[in-house]
């Protein structure tokens, strides 16, 4: 009982059942028969979950750890590059389009899978499915409802200074989708500009949906670059969202990996340009063969000083240049001045010249 007296002062005193205490040895445990319990802010750090920063794209513990799987858009630095040209060619283009101060900003580019992004679109919208055709793969553009009916106000003569109207819970009219579509096929025109640079691609409109579930390009599980525009028109504006497939970006992934654009991988002009000289000048010895033939080598180890050799060429056959076992040319044996000499009669085969330049 005095035992049981002294753990209850000690609880009193404001001890913690969960603190670690010195055992008689010097080593630091917890008390005997309680368990540790988690409290929901370590439960939410272990997740991954950040109430207070919810919106980031940076998560820890096991969120990490599930999206760990999805390739970082960052592995590919010229993509960045491409996506600020398009924003200033759309800044100009859009401009020129609504006849009215637009302003295009880019939010963000992020890694998603394609299925999560299908079920954050905020409804009511417009995709578009475009089709690249030099990378033979789709792509996907959503424009939300606040530009919809920004575009459309716009437009169709609405007054400034007063923001767009929205009527909830209808379908969008035909004359609605029509200038939507305009203003998507001059973004896949300044899309197909920002991409010139660095490889010719042609954006072409495939087809429009309201449903995002009619609106599936890949598979729900692929990865996919997401790249988040603003465009405002003083007091109206809306997101535009494109979302590019890594299977749609793989045929030009090598190029979208230069850290600037025309990087050459290891590669030096100066060094390439001094070891083509000094091909230039390289002495390089070449054989004539007059015949071939096949012999036992014991009638070769018979050979003695005044045998005579018999071959299979004429005076006027054509004879081989060789360099090493590479077959060069064909020609002639003659003499001149005192030489015997060879007259080229066929130009350097197909054949060598493609050797040739494997071995340079």
């Amino acid at each position: 009982m005095a035992e049981d007296a002294d753990t209850a002062t000690d609880w009193q005193g404001g001890a913690d059942p969960n603190s670690p205490i010195n055992d008689a040895d010097g080593s630091d445990g917890f008390l005997p028969g309680v368990e540790r319990i988690l409290n929901q802010d370590e439960i939410d750090s272990l997740l991954g979950f950040d109430p207070a920063n919810e919106d980031s794209d940076e998560h820890a513990g096991i969120r990490a750890i599930i999206n760990s799987a999805l390739v970082s858009y960052e592995r590919l630095p010229m993509l960045e590059v491409v996506f600020d040209r398009l924003v200033r060619l759309m800044s100009t283009s859009l401009r020129n389009f609504t006849s009215d101060n637009v302003e295009v900003s880019l939010d963000n580019i992020s890694s998603i899978r394609f299925g999560d992004y299908l079920n954050t679109i905020p409804l009511p919208a417009i995709l578009s499915v475009f089709r690249a055709e030099e990378l033979d793969n789709y792509g996907l553009l959503t424009v939300d409802s606040n530009l919809i009916y920004s575009v459309v106000d716009v437009l169709l003569g609405g007054r400034r200074g007063s923001a767009a109207m929205r009527i909830e819970g209808r379908p969008y009219t035909t004359i609605e989708r029509a200038l939507v579509q305009r203003m998507i096929e001059v973004v896949l025109v300044d899309a197909k500009q920002a991409f010139e640079p660095l490889t010719p691609v042609t954006f072409n409109l495939d087809r429009l949906e309201t449903n995002p579930r009619f609106a599936a390009i890949v598979r729900p599980a692929n990865a996919a670059i997401l790249v988040k525009l603003r465009i405002d028109m003083e007091d109206r504006g809306g997101r535009l969202e494109l979302l590019l497939p890594y299977a749609t970006l793989e045929p030009i992934r090598k190029l979208l990996l230069q850290q600037f654009m025309g990087e050459k991988f290891g590669r030096d002009n100066i060094w390439e340009g001094h070891l083509a000289t000094e091909l230039w000048s390289t002495q390089m010895e070449v054989s004539c063969v007059l015949d071939e033939q096949k012999i036992n080598l014991q009638q070769v180890l018979d050979f003695k000083v005044g045998d005579v050799f018999m071959l299979n060429a004429t005076p006027d056959s054509l004879v081989e240049l060789r360099a090493g076992s590479i077959p060069l040319t064909q020609g002639r044996i003659g003499r001149r001045d005192n030489r015997v000499a060879m007259r080229i009669e066929r130009p350097l085969s197909p054949t060598t010249k493609k050797t040739l330049r494997e071995l340079k």
